[in-house]
């Protein structure tokens, strides 16, 4: 898991190291109130694991973590 945080394409899709984090908060935070996973396998991973499929699945990106900083 970690590994696949530091590949340069995940950083690249949410625009950047710190985008990246904003982004993986944000979307902690809404798995946590209830949302549903945007990826089809969830079985046996956690919402971390979740949260960096979904990315690596350009399912979520680095504008989520913008619309965010305006709140």
């Amino acid at each position: 898991m970690i590994e696949e945080l530091r590949r340069k394409e995940l950083i690249k899709k949410a625009g950047g190291h710190f985008r990246l984090t904003a982004l993986i908060q944000k979307r902690l935070a809404e798995l946590s109130m209830g949302a549903r996973p945007l990826i089809e396998d969830t079985g046996g991973l956690t919402q971390m694991e979740i949260v960096v499929k979904e990315i690596i699945q350009d399912k979520i990106c680095g504008e989520m973590a913008d619309e965010s900083a305006g709140e």
